[in-house]
């Protein structure tokens, strides 16, 4: 039997008196099951815990609800004894009883388009601190008339059909056929933070269609993520992204057909027509390549469908970012799909374990303009003829090696007579509402990036006051 209301708070907005109610889940909660909450009826301010236990959650369900900025609607993880995140597995779950719900064979947990509750924009929703798993082709799960039905290639552990003011923070996603699914809904899915998650092992061997990420919004930040390999034999990219208003800032991104696939937003006039729809924002990210895995090309920025028209076209902003290349063989940083996009590339630090002559900057086509890098000595504008336009503004810096702290644990940091310190181009002013402001801290944290005025090149700033502190 379902129970409504356990801890009520009062909260006082605008003269109106709203109550919120706590859920706890879990062994020794009032409630046992997820089942046992009545998401049709989640209000502003209600929070639902999910207490770990030793064996998974194997349910499913729908959130179609809303909050309000002041009071969101949050369904919160509570860890174990050790740390442990409660596990929710998609492998032979059932589906809440008393939910009807659109595309029941494309997640774990799913987020808008419903019959029951009544259809209407989830918003104000901040998931947080689950581990989602199991959203895969590979397994079947319990629909909610009480037939098995088998995931689709392109289930995710997290299907977002659309949603407004969504936060999803310090989640793991994983072992699915996307980590995490968002659709535009012709515009309707909107202002979205993806926030210190550690996302990895997704995809579905020997296809390229499914991903770490694959999202499609208006407005939507990624910050503090983890994003691991795929899995073994799988296809897909990393965290690929069909939106308007992308910023994708202080991440770890591992692996992947390439780190990111950043294209148009193939069935959405809204977003394509939308003015953040060009200007794209990379900066404090850590992108690594490694050896024999996918595409030798670590970002891609236009288009993918075919349809021109609806290409970016507009501006990439990669700065302040840490690439590193492990690939024996020739690597790109960026492919640009044609001559309409454009990157500005400065303040990056670009390294590969090979010589140097496997390095180049672009694919071929737009327009790539870079300058205040630090290069591998032999690098090249591009292992081709290009089509499009590589200008080297100056200042850049070229060597053997950047001198990291320590290449081989992957600290990233620079040695404090790096020939990067200080060397950065300040932010331009169009830009400075994306100025650096933070570091990523391993793994999924995040700290603030010192100023001492002048900016280092590359995802870190050295100073000698962070030695001095103990910070690595």
């Amino acid at each position: 039997m379902k129970r409504k209301t356990y801890t009520f708070i009062a909260f006082l907005l605008i003269g109106c008196s709203v109550k919120a109610a706590d859920y706890h889940i879990g062994p020794g909660q009032p409630l046992s099951a997820i089942a046992d909450v009545d998401w049709t009826t989640l209000q502003a301010g209600d929070r639902v815990y999910i207490h770990w236990r030793s064996t998974p959650y194997r349910e499913k369900w729908v959130i179609n609800v809303q909050g309000t900025a002041q009071n969101p609607i949050s369904i919160i993880g509570v860890n174990g004894p050790n740390g442990q995140q409660p596990v929710i597995d998609g492998e032979n779950a059932v589906t809440v009883a008393g939910l009807n719900f659109w595309n029941e064979l494309r997640g774990v947990i799913k987020i808008g388009g419903s019959n029951v509750p009544s259809d209407g924009l989830p918003q104000h929703i901040i998931i947080e601190n689950l581990d989602i798993r199991s959203g895969h082709p590979d397994y079947q799960f319990t629909n909610d008339e009480g037939q098995t039905e088998t995931y689709s290639n392109n289930a995710a552990a997290i299907y977002v059909e659309k949603a407004a003011h969504l936060t999803i923070r310090n989640c793991s996603l994983s072992n699915s056929g996307n980590g995490l699914f968002i659709g535009a809904f012709n515009g309707q899915t909107e202002n979205i933070l993806i926030e210190k998650n550690h996302i990895y092992g997704n995809g579905v061997v020997g296809r390229i269609y499914e991903h770490n990420t694959y999202t499609a919004a208006i407005d939507i930040t990624y910050q503090f993520n983890r994003f691991g390999p795929l899995k073994a034999g799988a296809g897909g990219n990393n965290l690929k992204d069909r939106s308007a208003g992308l910023v994708v800032a202080y991440n770890w991104i591992e692996g992947g057909n390439r780190q990111l696939d950043l294209v148009d937003a193939e069935d959405s006039s809204v977003l394509v027509n939308h003015p953040s729809y060009n200007e794209t924002h990379v900066y404090g990210n850590i992108l690594i390549e490694p050896d024999n895995d996918g595409n030798s090309q670590m970002i891609h920025y236009g288009g993918d469908s075919g349809t021109l028209a609806d290409y970016r076209k507009g501006t990439l902003h990669l700065y302040n970012n840490t690439f590193i290349s492990q690939r024996s063989g020739n690597t790109t940083l960026v492919r640009l799909s044609t001559n309409d996009e454009s990157t500005e590339v400065f303040n990056n630090i670009y390294y590969g374990t090979a010589s140097g002559h496997t390095l180049a900057l672009m694919a071929g086509n737009g327009t790539l303009n870079y300058q205040h890098n630090w290069l591998k000595t032999n690098y090249s504008d591009c292992h081709c003829s290009p089509n499009g336009v590589v200008n080297n503004l100056g200042n850049q810096i070229t060597g053997s090696t950047p001198d990291f702290i320590d290449l081989n644990s992957q600290n990233y940091r620079l040695n404090i007579n790096a020939a990067s310190i200080n060397q950065g181009m300040a932010i331009p002013t169009n830009l400075s509402t994306h100025s650096p402001q933070f570091e990523y801290q391993k793994h999924q944290q995040a700290q603030p990036r010192l100023n001492d005025g002048i900016l280092d090149i590359g995802a870190y700033e050295t100073i000698d006051l962070i030695f001095a502190d103990g910070f690595e």
